[in-house]
């Protein structure tokens, strides 16, 4: 549960959007999409490693 302090002199507009970005940096609603579908953690290694392998090419030779 996210627990906002909000000042008496803050606007709803400004307490929703610290909700917004407090939500957002707690990565929640990433990792109920993560787990809504199973990957075997063969795969997820397969991944990882050809993100990894990716990034190296792109970024390595700078």
């Amino acid at each position: 549960m996210l627990i906002i302090d909000v000042k008496d002199t803050d606007s709803i507009d400004r307490a929703l959007k610290k909700y917004k970005r407090k939500f957002e940096r707690s990565g929640t609603l990433k990792e109920l999409r993560r787990r809504k579908h199973f990957v075997k953690p063969s795969i997820q290694r397969r991944t990882e490693i050809l993100k990894a392998v990716y990034k190296n090419h792109k970024f390595g030779d700078q």
